[in-house]
C-alpha cells in the first residue's frame, strides 16, 4: 500500500511540475484611451479609484497578479476568471461597445453594486481593500444613473433600449 501511494505521489508531483510550463497570455496590455470609459463618461477620480481598487483586475485589460498566480492550476484559474470577466464588461475597451450595450452595463453596474454582487466575494476575500464601502456604493450608483440620464438626453430611447 505505501509503494502505491508513493508512486501516486511521485506521478502527481511529476505532473505538478509538468503542468508549470503551460501558462496562458497574461491580462497586461497597453491601453488604448479612445477606448476607455473615460473617453464615453466622465470619470471623477473618486469613480476612477474605487473602479481601478475594485473592479479593474477581473474588468480591464490590464491586471495586477497576485503572487500566487505563478503557479498552475491557480494561473489557469484566474485566467479563465478575468476572461469571464472583461467579456461582461471591460473599462478598457467601453467606448467600442454599440450605445445599447453601454448603457445596459451602466444599468448592470448599478444592479449589481446594489445587490452586493460585485466585487465577488471570493475576490474581496483576499482583496480586503476591494470591497465597496456604503459611500464607494452609493458614488458608483450616482455616477452609473448620471451616465445613464446623460445618453437619455442625447439619444433616442430606441437606441438605448431594445423594444420587447
Amino acid at each position: 500500500m505505501k509503494k502505491v501511494l508513493k508512486k501516486i505521489g511521485l506521478a502527481l508531483l511529476i505532473l505538478f511540475v509538468i503542468i508549470q510550463f503551460f501558462r496562458p497570455a497574461k491580462n497586461i496590455n497597453t491601453v488604448d484611451a479612445t477606448k476607455v470609459v473615460a473617453a464615453v463618461f466622465t470619470m471623477p477620480d473618486n469613480v476612477g479609484k474605487i473602479l481601478q481598487k475594485s473592479c479593474y483586475d477581473c474588468h480591464s485589460n490590464n491586471t495586477a497578479y497576485p503572487w500566487y498566480n505563478n503557479f498552475q492550476p491557480v494561473m489557469w484559474y484566474l485566467n479563465n476568471h478575468v476572461n469571464e470577466g472583461k467579456r461582461e464588461i471591460n473599462f478598457d475597451e467601453f467606448a467600442t461597445y454599440k450605445l445599447r450595450r453601454q448603457f445596459h452595463k451602466m444599468e448592470e453596474i448599478i444592479e449589481q453594486v446594489e445587490e452586493g454582487e460585485m466585487p465577488l466575494y471570493s475576490y474581496t476575500l483576499i482583496h480586503s481593500d476591494a470591497k465597496l464601502s456604503k459611500e464607494d456604493k452609493e458614488v458608483l450608483i450616482a455616477w452609473a444613473k448620471a451616465n445613464m440620464d446623460s445618453m437619455k438626453a442625447k439619444y433616442p430611447i430606441d437606441s438605448l433600449i431594445k423594444k420587447k
